[in-house]
């Protein structure tokens, strides 16, 4: 079969990666694509929002499958285009893509079914919301309702920064229109981890536990950022807390999407808090993590190719994924000064050197050819996975191919999955 895998990060290439190793298949084309990418698929010079160009590229090539990487394309209805031309699509249609397209929808949906999350307020009114920040106190969560990729989430410690956040997002839209309506809520403290599960708007088949490094520095310290890292299995997430998220979340939203007449069909991703054992939903993602997706893939020892297919056409059937028992860890190598300005098209070196490492895979996010040599082209640049017996070996490789690669002014945190190996002492 032919697969098209649509997006050009590092979580699409672990797609990639993942679904040419299917005997299944036997082409892979990835629009856009990157130079990572271009050594396992044939990449399409369409973008990720091209939605009719990117229909009619699967039809004339005759596409059995197409995997959506990103949440752009989803919220824009590409979904809802492919299948109305007769072809199969991983991934939700546009109304079921609101679960991250629209922070408001979300918690509504949750408040509607029971599901445990933070109490919020939403707000359209930047007044209103200023009112409400003085009468709740902080610390305090002020999020951008719409998509901001990764970045319009505030967690304010204090009433001063939480009104400042309502002003940069309402007033000064630093988001555009993502910022047109804000969503305040409590604060959660605990432990965050990320819960992935394949559905076919009825059925779900859970993936293995991970979790994900949002602050750019060590130590949870500085700005949200898309993802600094990640690992899987994620101890914070027992055999007795996984069932309670299944039961408690997963199936609820699957049901209550369902019920509120916009079936939800590919991979739903859970952001968790987690204290005292007990789990709440702190955001829904309509599509795999980045760079949760590179541990989980490499773990993954199923052929991910069938449960794609069964998702997409409303059958999946199967009921478990085998993994390899061993631990994978995700490095992000990032630009210098994300996720603020920084630099592009620094050559980087060491890559040829670090693919020679066993059980290690250089995922490429944000880089570029330029004049024959590999450069950066993003915030996010590298996922540098690898497989271990245990997460601390798997820390140890990751960062062994990590100290290969190179270039002007790199940034990496030095801490991605200590928090397992807190936990495990």
């Amino acid at each position: 079969m032919k697969v098209l895998v649509i997006g050009g990060g590092g979580r699409e290439h672990a797609l990639v990666w993942k679904i040419v190793q299917s005997p299944l298949v036997e082409q892979v084309y990835c629009a856009p694509g990157n130079p990572g990418i271009a050594e396992l698929a044939e990449c399409v010079h369409i973008n990720v929002d091209e939605i009719e160009a990117l229909r009619d590229f699967a039809l004339a090539e005759q596409i059995d499958l197409t995997v959506v990487g990103p949440e752009i394309p989803l919220t824009l209805g590409i979904v809802d285009s492919f299948k109305a031309a007769g072809l199969d699509i991983f991934g939700p249609s546009k109304s079921a893509a609101r679960i991250e397209g629209s922070k408001g929808f979300s918690k509504d949906l949750m408040a509607r079914h029971g599901i445990p999350t933070a109490a919020y307020k939403s707000f359209s009114d930047h007044s209103e919301a200023v009112a409400y920040i003085k009468e709740q106190g902080a610390p305090i969560v002020i999020k951008a309702d719409g998509l901001a990729a990764g970045k319009g989430v505030v967690v304010a410690m204090t009433e001063a920064d939480a009104v400042a956040a309502v002003d940069e997002i309402m007033l000064d839209k630093v988001f555009g229109t993502a910022g047109a309506s804000v969503v305040i809520e409590e604060y959660m403290d605990g432990e965050e981890a990320s819960f992935f599960a394949f559905t076919d708007g009825r059925n779900i088949l859970p993936l293995a536990s991970s979790q994900d490094h949002k602050r750019v520095n060590d130590n949870d310290q500085g700005p949200n950022t898309g993802g600094m890292g990640a690992y899987s299995p994620a101890p914070v997430v027992t055999d007795v807390l996984h069932q309670v998220i299944v039961d408690t979340i997963v199936k609820p939203t699957i049901a209550g999407m369902a019920a509120d007449g916009c079936p939800y069909c590919g991979i739903l991703y859970v952001g968790l808090m987690i204290k005292d054992g007990q789990p709440r939903v702190v955001e829904y993602n309509a599509r795999f993590g980045d760079p949760e997706a590179q541990p989980l893939l490499m773990r993954m020892k199923s052929d991910i190719v069938p449960v794609l297919q069964a998702c997409a056409r409303g059958e999946l059937k199967q009921d478990a994924i085998a993994w390899h028992d061993k631990a994978a860890v995700c490095v992000v190598m990032a630009s210098g000064g994300y996720p603020a300005e920084f630099a592009k098209g620094l050559p980087i070196s060491g890559l040829d050197a670090a693919a020679e490492l066993d059980d290690l895979v250089v995922f490429h996010a944000g880089t570029a050819f330029k004049q024959g040599q590999i450069v950066n082209n993003g915030g996010r640049v590298l996922g540098v996975t690898a497989l271990g017996d245990s997460v601390q070996d798997a820390i140890e490789k990751a960062y062994q191919g990590v100290a290969l690669i190179e270039w002007e002014k790199v940034h990496f945190r030095h801490d991605i999955g200590a928090k397992a190996l807190n936990r495990s002492h």
